[in-house]
């Protein structure tokens, strides 16, 4: 980023059937940061959504549409979007999703907070956050796997389940994405643990999170009990320091690579 200009800032969305909350989303991100490039990451919803954004590129250069055959998973389509915000020099990438559950008026102060740390989480569980219009029982399952999370990860974060995050990439650069194993709910803990291994702070800003406007819950019990078994796997080979181990290793060869290059 260079002196006096604001941060080059790719926010991206995996979406799945999610046609009548796109325009708008895209719209009110403008609204909150009109410098910000929009990537939607469309597994090919039957219901148009991925046309519907391929519509508003033709007339806005900001936004653009990466289809994908079909639904490969949250974590996978979060990585392709880390990729490219990688592979395009971004400084910041945001992921936010669909379904207005994550209000784009709280943009601004993630990206505020980007001056202070790595990674920005937009919490629902520090001072001045909560959830609204949310079932019960997804709020105790919240509750229950970032109590769980704290407990194995030692994150030092309360909110660690959340999806709505700014990452700088500079620090993307940095994580293995080899060694992902979650591709549902899980990956965004596992994300969390991984760019800590590899050297990035993480702070948190408090939310309102919002239940979806339009459409129906991605979540389902079979990913549930996969990603909580994700979850308590890598949690007791971080209690171990198995993957500390393994990212210290990876580190090394990071750096090896780096000297190479500027040799």
């Amino acid at each position: 980023m260079q002196a006096g200009l604001p941060a080059r800032v790719l926010i991206s969305m995996a979406t799945y059937n999610e046609a009548g909350n796109v325009r708008e989303l895209i719209a009110r991100i403008h609204e909150q940061v009109p410098y910000a490039d929009i990537l939607v990451v469309d597994d090919n919803s039957p219901d148009g959504t991925g046309k519907i954004v391929d519509e508003l590129s033709e007339a806005d250069p900001r936004v653009r549409c990466l289809h994908r055959s079909g639904k490969l998973g949250l974590g996978t389509a979060i990585i392709v979007a880390m990729k490219q915000a990688i592979a395009q020099n971004y400084d910041m990438m945001v992921n936010i999703d669909a379904d207005f559950s994550h209000p784009p008026r709280y943009l601004p102060a993630m990206l505020e907070g980007m001056s202070r740390k790595d990674i920005m989480i937009g919490s629902r569980y520090i001072r001045g956050g909560g959830s609204e219009n949310w079932p019960l029982s997804r709020q105790c399952m919240s509750l229950g796997v970032n109590l769980l999370v704290r407990s194995l990860f030692r994150l030092g974060i309360r909110d660690a389940s959340g999806g709505y995050r700014c990452y700088r990439v500079s620090k993307l650069r940095r994580v293995n994405f080899a060694r992902m194993i979650s591709s549902g709910y899980s990956f965004q803990q596992e994300m969390l643990y991984r760019c800590k291994l590899a050297g990035a702070t993480i702070g948190e800003t408090p939310i309102l999170f919002e239940n979806r406007k339009h459409g129906t819950s991605k979540v389902n019990v079979g990913e549930s009990v996969r990603s909580l078994s994700t979850i308590v796997y890598l949690g007791i080979r971080a209690m171990l320091g198995i993957e500390r181990k393994i990212a210290r290793r990876d580190q090394a060869a990071l750096a090896a690579s780096d000297c190479k290059g500027k040799g």
